[in-house]
């Protein structure tokens, strides 16, 4: 198992009962493949740098998780798919 860190951008509109339910899927792709969720910090509403989607503010989420890393290949796939993700970031932690 490694570190992982993983930023996600979501889209402005949702409410917190919405983020609740993104956050519970990440969560369950990364348990379901034997990962574990560490830590969950909610960033809140910010401005982007560019516009994504013809968005220009996103709501970002950093997740402290551990898993394998073959887990990553699957959760980036999913995320992708993911249509309130507008952006994400999955790194390995030093």
């Amino acid at each position: 198992m490694r570190d992982y860190e993983l930023i996600l951008v979501l889209h402005p509109d949702l409410d917190e009962n919405a983020v609740s339910e993104v956050l519970k899927r990440v969560t369950g792709w990364i348990s379901d493949a034997g990962g574990s969720v560490v830590k969950s910090d909610m960033w809140g509403k910010r401005q982007l740098a560019y516009p994504i989607r013809k968005q220009t503010q996103g709501q970002y989420v950093l997740l402290q998780t551990n898993m394998a890393p073959k887990t990553g290949v699957t959760l980036e796939r999913n995320l992708r798919l993911a249509e309130p993700v507008l952006r994400y970031m999955l790194t390995a932690r030093a």
